[in-house]
């Protein structure tokens, strides 16, 4: 099984050192505030200029007042990446519990289900055993496509009988619609004495923690941070660094861009990490690697039936895993 590929964010790649540390793009927040930042250090400039020609600007400030507001700031930014963050790793251990449950469910699967011969791809999905795995598949992609706002009913074709697929909708509804699937074949397994009570119990079991996961993802998802406290912070940040060169020029001179740069890069930079991270369920660089997740699930499953044509983990392109 290739557990590896659920255990790492959507950037891999060895940490780099030395002089190396300055030139990482990829993966790097440089790119998403590189515009705010150019600006910045321009205005910061200009200061300068005036101040070295003694060019009076109307604005004078000391860097007491930054300092008090800048540890304020620090601290409100560092709250509020820690929150973000908590989605991240909140989402992640959701998905890691569904692909716990997928594996559980396969495995209940061939060994509680009573049947003459193993279960297998030979059999199809007239098997009931082979329906429910191939079924737990195509909710992992479903999920993945609710996550991420895309709808690809196409995608979900190959692991459902064709009557089942012509039933399916939009992906938020499509969940249900799998899941009544699932307790229905439970129920007719029941019915024909395939399993017992305790048994049918279990699986079902299963597959309430498999809803129960995707409606961890879809609060996560529905549920952003209050869009005053990150308006609040953004305001601030900008506000600070964009007074900053006016606090610091006198004491700084020649300095004072350069800087600005260091602090500006470092509020503007957690800020948009924060902003990043709070949807972990995007295709943005750091956010999680829901295909490869969904790939890893999909080869465990196809291979528990045997099946030859299992697809093979995603590999990251360019330290790049999606």
């Amino acid at each position: 099984m290739q557990s590896t590929l659920a255990d790492i964010p959507m950037i891999l790649r060895d940490r780099p050192a030395g002089i190396k540390l300055f030139f990482i793009l990829r993966g790097s927040i440089f790119p998403r505030i590189l515009g705010v930042l150019a600006v910045n250090i321009f205005v910061a400039s200009v200061v300068t200029a005036l101040h070295v020609w003694h060019v009076p600007f109307g604005l004078t400030l000391t860097p007491v007042p930054f300092t008090l507001i800048g540890l304020a700031l620090a601290i409100f930014l560092g709250f509020r990446n820690t929150a973000a963050y908590d989605r991240f790793w909140e989402g992640r251990k959701l998905w890691g519990q569904l692909v716990t449950e997928c594996r559980n469910l396969a495995r209940e699967c061939q060994t509680l289900i009573t049947a003459d011969h193993p279960a297998s791809m030979d059999t199809g999905l007239q098997d009931v055993r082979v329906r429910m795995i191939f079924r737990a598949i195509a909710f992992a992609h479903n999920l993945r496509q609710l996550l991420r706002d895309s709808a690809d009913r196409d995608q979900l074709k190959t692991f459902l009988a064709d009557e089942e697929w012509k039933r399916l909708e939009t992906p938020a509804e499509n969940l249900n619609i799998l899941m009544l699937q699932m307790g229905r074949d439970v129920s007719q397994c029941l019915k024909d004495r395939r399993i017992d009570g305790p048994i049918a119990a279990a699986i079902n079991g299963t597959l309430s923690s498999m809803v129960s996961a995707a409606t961890g993802c879809e609060r996560i998802k529905n549920t952003p941070i209050p869009f005053s406290y990150s308006l609040l912070l953004h305001r601030t940040a900008y506000l600070y660094c964009f007074l900053l060169p006016f606090g610091l020029v006198d004491s700084t001179v020649f300095m004072t861009p350069i800087v600005v740069a260091i602090v500006a890069y470092t509020f503007f930079g957690l800020d948009a990490l924060g902003d990043e991270i709070e949807e972990p369920f995007g295709m943005s660089d750091n956010d999680l690697p829901l295909d490869a997740i969904c790939r890893m699930i999909e080869h465990d499953l196809r291979k528990a039936v045997g099946d030859p044509q299992a697809p093979s983990g995603l590999a990251p392109v360019d330290f790049r895993l999606t």
